[in-house]
């Protein structure tokens, strides 16, 4: 079948969009309007608002509360104020007590921190809050709770006292090399304004030391309502929630004299300069150069909407001309990418950046500057603008198709932008209609004017270096760099050469095999195909999207197949091979053929499985199993892209051990699992002259030359008629060759009894505390709802216990994994961080909460709050691909019935307090645990 045939179903509902081109030419100086979508309205204290009715996901609203202040507007005995204030919004408010509001929350199902959330930045602090829309009483309250963090915080002064300890430990999580190197370079990068000097976490002696009356003077001065918006987009009726809106917020007044919303301001920069930056630290090297920066001034017709349209095929092609340089056997850097970009809101510039490989900045500096040039001066080719067409065509028309598909988190996120930045908001309609009658008008005479107008030519620019102080690694000097800079910008380019690339993927397709038994399981909604070469194909065609598609197979196999001495060249194998390309095209080859496609696929290979996974858009289906196909019996073997990749993974692995975390995480695996040799740590780069080229295929061969074993799944819009000819094409005609198909258990386990290792490491005053409690286990779906739901109870008490009341850490809490494979056994880890002053009482703490679940079990009501997120995530995920894709993969390899999906609800509603107390005795055991602390390193 051909992709023409394919694509039909997908053609013919395009047919019935509007007929765009029946309208009248464009008028490009008319302002673009706000959607019909949306409704937006003011108050009249000033307070905007935004209502939008949207469908996904089901019996959900998203609310956000936006206020237009943050860290840029403190007073100087306000700094890191904006930030405290948004903490204690949960801190207690007019109608909420102190933890009142998040227990209320959790117990309507929303998560704390997953799902109820805040951020505050330079210029704007941002309230999260979704809400559950299946009583309206739910509704109605976050209504409430939008309002008190408006204009209700009660802000006491001996909660503002308990919170500084959690901000301090939030301030102290961020210290290290970025902020190190960030402390040098802000005042540079923001021209020497008042952005260096008001980063959002604040200063630490005001943290300790501020009255709370500074607070309440930043809460009094900036939480007004002519700074604020509310935003309201799901499951609600527009007319209710307007009421609403005027109800709760109408009463909010502005203060009678208030202080003017000024913004802070970025001098142009008179000269150029270079800043070399360097930490022991550093496990990166990097370049960055600004061009000066300048106002943004945004847009509002639909001239300004084609500016940048404009704008986005002119950075995609310029950076598709990077990607082609960081793929050479020698590349100048490790990837590199230039263009437009905002430094705030409010301000823009010109920047090129790179990733640093072995050679350093100064061919970095030579490529990038010389690539500018090349565009600046030739332009772009006639092919390279048709593929960026294409592309950007194909990103909007998927938009579009999937208009009454789109979650409320994007939506939200689109009007949050509108009051902050003046983003416009016409609807997806409006800028379908518009991309499809102004990209094609757009020439490649107009482009090459663009590259010549927008890359600077010479001009002041600021130039950094960042990296490690290692001796081994060759660090320029600000002279260096600039002398670079100034030779690049005089040296002469030549014009681009546009190679010819294929048509499409293969020539013809393969010899099809048939398709020989069909059986339908109408409660899960599954066809499933029986196929002439013994492999099997789970069909189940969904509405939850309107153009995706996903497919997905494993088996049992796996890295530990093979012997010890091929343990890391096998880590790698799969994504050697993934950088080759296929049949005879390299991947940015594959990549401008797939010009205005949506197709991706990948083969993988962990310890004891592999899978294949891949999605494409509706009618990009076939392309999608090309991909597959081609990577079973199709590799390329490139010696220079070979290279290239193994240059990347030595220069990441260089630095890599300098990061405290990265010793951390080595020394923790290697006491947990007793230095056993299969254990992945983090890379050095001598541990990749035992990759080779030819050693990677042949290990890919011998596991991907053959399908034996797997089935294959596929969710999403298609139907199942169009698509079985496809099957029989590309997934029956795949070779299945006799290959062992169970995985080895290698003999990797934990170590018993009670180990305790210390790790030293790190300049900065931070600790991190690991636990690791492990042991054999009886894996059942259910059993594994109770081991997970005793995780998340013991999250619960970790938050209201260690952080909220004893305030000994801003986050951390516990995972696990419950397994079958290679045996049965389960692993909880307790990850901790916090202040090297504070290990102990950390440790006393976690395992006082571990003692109270066994001995009492947990607080009902806290199951309850378990049990409430996780039937309403349940609830919105089986409206996902990925979520049926996922179960009905993990009930195959489980070996359980494909429908356990349809018991989860039931399942979960059969938990007790009682089920989680007998878990938690046998899972923590009190004479078997690895604990490794990290402190900091010992002067």
């Amino acid at each position: 079948m051909t992709l023409k045939l394919v694509r039909t179903a997908f053609l013919a509902a395009l047919l019935l969009a509007p007929p765009f081109t029946a309208y009248a030419a464009l008028d490009l100086d008319t302002p673009i309007p706000v959607g019909p979508q949306v409704k937006v309205g003011k108050l009249a204290n000033g307070l905007t608002y935004y209502i939008q009715k949207n469908a996904r996901p089901e019996k959900k609203l998203e609310m956000r509360l936006v206020v237009k202040a943050g860290s840029i507007l403190e007073d100087d005995d306000q700094q890191g104020l904006a930030h405290f204030t948004e903490h204690m919004a949960f801190n207690g408010s007019a109608h909420f007590k102190k933890h009142e509001l998040v227990s209320y929350l959790q117990s309507i199902g929303v998560k704390f921190g997953a799902d109820l959330n805040a951020y505050t930045s330079f210029d704007e602090t941002v309230y999260i809050l979704p809400i559950p829309t299946d009583r309206k009483e739910n509704v109605d309250r976050g209504f409430l709770v939008l309002r008190d963090w408006a204009g209700g915080l009660t802000l006491d002064a001996a909660d503002i006292d308990k919170e500084r300890g959690i901000i301090l430990e939030e301030q102290r999580l961020g210290k290290g090399v970025g902020d190190r190197m960030g402390k040098i370079l802000l005042p540079k990068i923001y021209n020497g304004s008042r952005y260096a000097q008001r980063l959002p976490i604040g200063k630490e002696h005001t943290l300790r030391t501020f009255k709370p009356e500074a607070l309440r003077r930043f809460y009094k001065d900036w939480y007004r309502p002519d700074l604020m918006a509310v935003v309201v987009v799901g499951d609600i009726d527009p007319a209710y929630a307007e009421k609403m809106i005027a109800e709760h917020f109408g009463t909010l007044a502005n203060p009678p004299r208030p202080r003017p919303r000024d913004y802070a301001r970025i001098p142009v920069r008179a000269k150029t300069e270079a800043v070399v930056v360097t930490d022991k630290e550093a496990t990166s090297n990097g370049l960055l150069i600004r061009y000066p920066i300048s106002e943004v001034r945004e847009k509002t017709t639909i001239r300004g909407y084609r500016d940048k349209l404009v704008e986005a095929l002119f950075a995609g092609m310029l950076n598709t001309r990077l990607q082609d340089l960081a793929q050479l056997a020698e590349p100048p850097f490790m990837g590199g990418s230039s263009g437009i970009s905002k430094l705030t809101a409010r301000y823009r510039s010109y920047n090129a950046a790179a990733a640093l490989g072995k050679a350093g900045a100064l061919p970095a500096i030579e490529a990038l500057v010389q690539e500018n040039m090349r565009a600046r001066q030739y332009g772009f080719g006639p092919a390279e603008l048709e593929r960026a067409k294409k592309n950007i065509m194909r990103n909007y028309e998927r938009a579009w198709i999937e208009r009454d598909k789109t979650d409320s988190s994007s939506y939200v996120g689109e009007y949050v932008r509108n009051f902050l930045e003046q983003e416009s908001i016409p609807g997806i309609e409006t800028e379908y209609r518009y991309v499809q009658e102004l990209v094609p008008g757009i020439t490649l005479d107009e482009m090459n004017g663009f590259a010549r107008a927008t890359i600077p030519g010479d001009s002041a620019k600021l130039v950094i270096y960042t990296g490690s102080n290692k001796a081994d690694m060759p660090i320029p000097t600000a002279g260096q760099l600039l002398a670079a800079v100034a030779a690049a910008e005089k040296s002469v380019v030549k014009a681009q050469d546009e190679t010819a690339i294929a048509a499409s993927l293969m020539a013809a397709p393969p010899a099809p095999g048939r398709i020989v038994g069909e059986t339908v399981d109408k409660a899960l909604g599954t066809t499933t195909l029986a196929l002439s070469n013994g492999l099997s194909v789970i069909l189940k065609p969904t509405d939850f999207r309107n153009d995706q598609v996903l497919v997905s197979a494993s088996r049992f196999g796996g890295q530990t197949l093979f012997d010890d001495k091929d343990s890391f060249a096998v880590r790698y194998a799969t994504a050697v091979v993934g950088t080759m390309g296929v049949n005879g095209h390299s991947p940015l080859e594959v990549q401008k053929i797939l010009a205005g496609k949506t197709a991706t696929a990948r083969l993988s290979m962990a310890n004891y499985t592999e899978s294949v996974g891949g999605n494409a858009g509706s009618g990009d289906i076939e392309t999608l199993l090309q991909l597959m196909y081609l990577q079973f019996t199709s590799l390329r073997r490139d010696e220079s892209l070979f290279k290239s990749f193994i240059g990347k993974q030595v220069e990441a692995a260089r630095n890599a051990m300098a990061q405290p975390e990265s010793r951390f995480r080595d020394t923790a695996l290697a006491t947990l699992y007793n230095n056993h040799p299969r254990i992945a740590r983090t890379p050095r780069p001598e541990d990749f002259d035992k990759v080779s080229l030819d050693r990677s295929l042949e290990i890919y061969r011998q596991r991907f030359s053959s399908a034996k074993g797997l089935t294959f799944i596929m969710a999403g819009s298609f139907e199942i008629d169009k698509v079985k000819p496809l099957v029989a094409t590309y997934i029956a005609s795949l070779p299945v060759g006799d290959i062992p198909v169970q995985f080895r258990d290698v003999g990797v386990r934990p170590a018993t009894g009670i180990v305790k290792k210390e790790v030293y490491a790190g300049a900065e005053a931070k600790s991190n505390v690991s636990l690791y409690f492990t042991g054999n286990a009886d894996w059942s779906p259910q059993e594994e709802l109770r081991f997970f739901a005793m995780i998340e109870v013991l999250n619960i008490r970790i938050t209201d216990i260690l952080r909220e009341k004893l305030a000994l850490i801003y986050g951390g809490g516990m995972n696990g994994s419950l397994n079958q494979v290679p045996y049965g056994q389960y692993t909880i880890n307790a990850a901790l961080p916090t202040g090297p002053d504070k290990v102990d009482k950390v440790i006393a703490a976690t395992f006082a909460e571990i003692r109270r679940m066994q001995e009492h079990g947990p607080d009902a009501a806290d199951l309850e709050k378990v049990r409430q997120n996780w039937l309403q995530r349940h609830q919105t995920l089986l409206r996902e691909n990925g979520y049926w894709i996922n179960r009905l993969q993990n009930a195959i390899m489980q070996g359980t019935p494909l429908d356990a999906i349809l018991e989860y609800e039931k399942n979960v509603a059969q938990l007790t307090p009682a089920q989680l107390q007998v878990a938690a005795r046998r899972y923590f055991r009190h004479d078997n645990y690895v604990q490794v602390v990290l402190y900091p390193e010992q002067k």
